[in-house]
């Protein structure tokens, strides 16, 4: 079991004041959204400067996790990462190269990605991965005679293949959202940790996904559990509007918004069936929202006050989603500690933030 003091932290601010985060010893890592991406000086924290929009009139805002545990910065190749005992955050970017063979770009970068961030783990002692976030630009657009995301499930299939890692059921949760420029973007949060695997449902698991969304299908869970500082934790990855395999309410995206919400009610149902003393709730958690066109933000976020049923923790930004016909995506963490202090209100896990490789 992880000693309490390393309990998860988020917290949520402004890009302009990340420099008062110089000198505690507590940052694991994070993430920056801005357009265009905010050059960071997060010295050997690992800080992920992503480009993404923003509503119009917010300024750039950054998502820090904090741990209490003792932390170490590292390098290892373009990866940046910061661990203790048993969390460890990792953040790299990289540029598409030119063709190789008949491999498209973004597949060979996106398996060299993952090759790296395994062998980094592997070499520190971490099987675990909690939860990773994957961005890059142009998603839905085809090239090569594929779609991009379909690209990137390839070469992250290979990379988990290569390293004898399983791509059904043992997966961690995760998120593939399109970024508005850029390389390949990827943070991580590892532990040595047991995590259980949480599907919903209402949906096929992406890992079984029939051939008509691409040669290999996605390898995620729909959420990730784990116990960590005597606490159950809960990361959601991304999760739009599909039931079954099926998206659902095209052109509308405030039932896309409800129905993204009540796929995140059955998984947080399903964690609680697991965890019975985990007590997760919608008004608890952590949320991210990623929505395609800035003309919808303002339904997206009275589509969710309104089925929460209570004002919600939440960044929303302006993103493509991995299927063209999906107008909103929404992912949350829950179980740990959120805000600016030490105040120990139930949320979620943190992404880390890395400046570009």
């Amino acid at each position: 079991m992880m000693p309490a003091e390393a309990t998860l932290r988020l917290e949520v601010l402004p890009a302009s004041r990340l420099s008062r985060l110089n000198g505690q010893d507590s940052v694991l890592g994070g993430a920056c959204f801005s357009h265009s991406a905010r050059p960071l000086d997060g010295a050997e924290l690992p800080l992920l400067a992503v480009d993404m929009s923003l509503p119009a009139g917010e300024e750039a805002i950054c998502e820090v996790w904090h741990c209490g545990e003792p932390l170490e910065s590292g390098r290892h190749g373009p990866i940046r990462y910061r661990q203790g005992e048993t969390l460890l955050f990792g953040c790299l970017s990289l540029d598409e190269a030119a063709p190789e063979g008949a491999r498209a770009p973004l597949q060979v970068a996106t398996e060299a990605a993952y090759q790296a961030i395994f062998e980094l783990l592997e070499s520190r002692g971490y099987q675990t991965v909690l939860r990773f976030w994957n961005y890059f630009p142009a998603i839905n657009r085809e090239s090569h005679g594929m779609e991009r995301y379909r690209q990137f499930n390839i070469g992250r299939q290979d990379a988990f293949l290569a390293h004898g890692r399983s791509v059904i059921d043992k997966v961690p949760a995760a998120c593939a959202l399109g970024s508005a420029g850029g390389g390949l973007q990827i943070a991580f949060l590892a532990a040595r940790a047991n995590v259980v695997g949480v599907e919903n449902p209402r949906q096929l698991s992406a890992y079984h996904y029939p051939s008509q969304y691409g040669p290999r299908s996605p390898t995620f869970a729909r959420a990730g559990l784990v116990r960590l500082g005597g606490r159950d934790m809960l990361f959601i990855s991304g999760t739009a509007s599909i039931v079954g395999h099926q998206t659902l309410h095209h052109g509308d995206v405030a039932a896309q918004t409800r129905e993204c919400l009540h796929n995140i009610a059955a998984i947080v149902a399903e964690a609680n069936r697991k965890a019975p003393g985990a007590d997760f709730r919608l008004d608890g958690l952590a949320y991210k929202v990623y929505v395609r066109h800035s003309e919808d933000l303002a339904t997206v976020r009275r589509e969710m006050t309104q089925f929460i049923g209570a004002p919600v923790s939440a960044v929303f930004l302006q993103a493509d989603v991995c299927r063209a016909e999906l107008l909103v995506e929404v992912e949350a963490s829950g179980g740990h500690a959120i805000g600016s202090g030490q105040a120990d209100i139930p949320t979620a896990d943190t992404p880390c933030l890395s400046t570009p490789a």
